[in-house]
C-alpha cells in the first residue's frame, strides 16, 4: 500500500486528500496515516495540511522496493524484490532464500552491508548511503559450464549503465571489475550451487561505487565512484533500475545461445586487458603473457612468451596488470 500511496503523491503537485486515497485503496483513514508515517519514517518529507491532504515535498535516495517498483514494472522484472537497510551480505541472504525456495529472478538489495565479499574471499567494503549493493538470484536451466559465463553478461550490462549515466570510456577488467579512468567502479561476484551435477541456484552479487568521494588509504590508488569521476550525484534508485533493464537484455540473449557469441565484440570493445601484457597466477605460479580477447566461452586469450595461445578459465586463475591494478 505504500508504494501505491507514495505513486499517488508523485504524480500529484498539489496536495492529495486523505480521503481520496482511502476511495482509490480501499482502506481506513488510519490505515492511510500509518502508511505516510512509514513513508516519512524512509525519510520522504511529506506535508500535511487539514482539509487539503497530503504533499510530497521531497524524495530521499533510498533504495527501497516502493522507489524500484516505480521505476521498473513487474512485467520487466517479474522477480520478487527485497530491500534491506543492512544486512550481512546480499549474496549470503540470496543464497539463505534460495535454500527456502525463493523464485528465480528474486533480487536482493541493501544500502549497507556488514560482511561484503569480492572475488577469492576478498573484503569489499560497503557504506550506507552511498553505494549500491545487491544480489540477483537465478535459476537457469544450462550446464553449470555456461552459466559461469554469467559473469561476463553481467559486466556487460554494467559497464552499459555506467556509460549512460556520464562514464564514458567505462572498461571492463576480465572477467568481473568495471574500471573508470584507471580505477575500480564496480566488482562483481558470482557463485553456484549444483544438485546432482545441475545447477539448483546461480546468485551474482554486484557492487557499485556511487556517490562516496573518499576511500580508505589501502584501496584510495585503485578504487573511484561514479560521482567523483562525473562530478554528478547519482539517483541510485535510478541507476538499478537501469542496470536491471540492460541485464534483463542480455540475460534474455545469452539464455538463447549458451555462449557469448553475440555479445563477444561489445565486451572485448571494453576489455582494458586487450592487447596488455597479464600476469596469470595459478597454484601458486606465475606467467606472463599478452590478452587478445575472449572466446565465446568466457575464457582469456592470452598469447605465452612461446607463441602459444592458452585460454584462462576465470575460476581458476588471477589475472593483472603487471605495473599496477588493471
Amino acid at each position: 500500500m505504500k508504494t501505491k500511496i507514495l505513486e499517488f503523491l508523485k504524480k500529484k503537485q498539489d496536495f492529495v486528500s486523505g480521503q481520496a486515497i482511502c476511495e482509490q485503496l480501499g482502506v481506513s483513514r488510519t490505515a492511510v496515516w500509518k502508511c505516510i508515517n512509514g513513508l516519512r519514517e524512509d525519510g520522504y518529507e511529506i506535508e500535511s495540511v487539514t482539509r487539503k491532504g497530503y504533499r510530497l515535498l521531497q524524495s530521499p535516495d533510498i533504495l527501497t522496493k516502493e522507489e524500484l517498483r516505480e521505476r521498473i514494472s513487474p512485467e520487466q522484472w517479474p522477480g520478487e524484490i527485497h530491500c534491506y537497510p543492512q544486512i550481512d551480505s546480499t549474496n549470503e541472504e540470496a543464497k539463505r532464500q534460495a535454500e527456502s525456495g525463493a523464485g528465480d529472478g528474486s533480487l536482493y538489495v541493501a544500502d549497507c552491508q556488514t560482511a561484503g565479499r569480492g572475488r577469492r574471499g576478498r573484503t569489499w567494503l560497503s557504506p550506507a548511503g552511498k553505494d549500491i549493493f545487491f544480489s540477483i538470484l537465478l535459476r537457469p536451466r544450462m550446464q553449470p559450464q555456461a552459466a559461469s559465463m554469467l559473469t561476463l553478461v553481467t559486466a556487460l550490462a554494467a559497464a552499459k549503465t555506467v556509460e549512460q549515466y556520464g562514464g564514458e570510456g567505462c572498461q571492463i577488467k576480465w572477467p568481473n571489475d568495471i574500471v573508470l579512468h584507471g580505477k575500480k567502479l564496480c566488482g562483481i561476484l558470482t557463485e553456484m550451487s549444483l544438485e546432482m551435477g545441475e545447477i539448483s541456484y546461480l546468485v551474482i552479487g554486484v557492487g557499485f561505487n556511487m556517490n562516496r568521494m573518499e576511500f580508505d588509504e589501502e584501496i584510495s590508488h585503485m578504487a573511484t565512484s561514479l560521482k567523483k569521476e562525473t562530478g554528478k550525484q547519482i539517483p541510485r534508485a535510478d541507476f538499478l533500475a537501469d542496470f536491471l533493464a540492460h541485464f534483463s537484455e542480455e540475460y534474455e540473449k545469452f539464455s538463447r545461445e549458451q555462449n557469448l557469441s553475440s555479445v563477444k565484440e561489445e565486451y572485448e570493445k571494453r576489455l582494458v586487458n586487450i592487447d596488455r601484457e597479464v600476469l596469470i597466477e595459478k597454484s601458486g605460479k606465475k606467467k606472463v603473457g599478452l590478452a587478445r580477447g575472449i572466446n565465446e566461452q568466457g575464457e582469456l586469450l592470452v598469447c605465452m612468451e612461446d607463441g602459444a595461445t592458452e585460454a584462462v578459465c576465470a575460476g581458476e586463475v588471477s589475472v593483472r596488470g603487471l605495473y599496477g591494478y588493471v
